[in-house]
């Protein structure tokens, strides 16, 4: 079974980005987009929507990028999608995947979170508060988590592991 992972840079306070306008990660640090890079590479896939990739840009090397959008039509280096989560998974699989990061934003979060696909959540907490801004999900979810390890990626900056607990709704 190919697993999934939710992988965000979140303020203290709990938001992904600032606002719907400004959605940089120029805010983030540097220990959090190494940890990215790194965790990403290791699942060779990579699945987000069109604002998420707006954002970088560009396709992320190494990885096969996966855009949802019914507004972009071609993307050189991109496979852009509408499938539901699950053909999707399934497709990826059927290619020989074993891992799926999904990066965001908060309605792809929400579409994996709902049809409960997502194994893993990496949280990295910015030492920022932004007071209001773009929260990870973009509608109210009932998933209960298990908090697996903990760890500094710097100073300041701390990475939570969760498990996605699917015994508890």
């Amino acid at each position: 079974m190919i697993k999934t992972f939710i992988i965000a840079a979140i303020s203290l306070d709990g938001f992904i980005a600032k606002n719907a306008e400004d959605t940089s990660t120029s805010w983030t640090s540097g220990a959090d987009k190494k940890f990215f890079m790194e965790r990403t590479k290791q699942s060779g896939v990579v699945i987000m929507g069109s604002t998420t990739y707006s954002t970088i840009g560009r396709p992320l090397k190494d990885r096969l990028n996966i855009v949802y959008s019914s507004k972009i039509t071609n993307l050189e280096g991109v496979e852009l999608t509408m499938k539901k989560p699950a053909d999707l998974l399934s497709d990826l699989e059927t290619r020989g995947y074993k891992e799926v990061a999904i990066c965001g934003g908060a309605s792809i979060y929400t579409m994996f979170l709902e049809a409960n696909l997502v194994d893993t959540l990496y949280l990295t907490i910015e030492p920022k508060l932004f007071g209001k801004g773009v929260s990870l999900l973009n509608k109210l979810t009932n998933v209960s988590l298990t908090l697996a390890t903990t760890k500094h990626l710097s100073k300041d900056v701390l990475l939570l592991e969760y498990k996605v607990d699917r015994s508890h709704p």
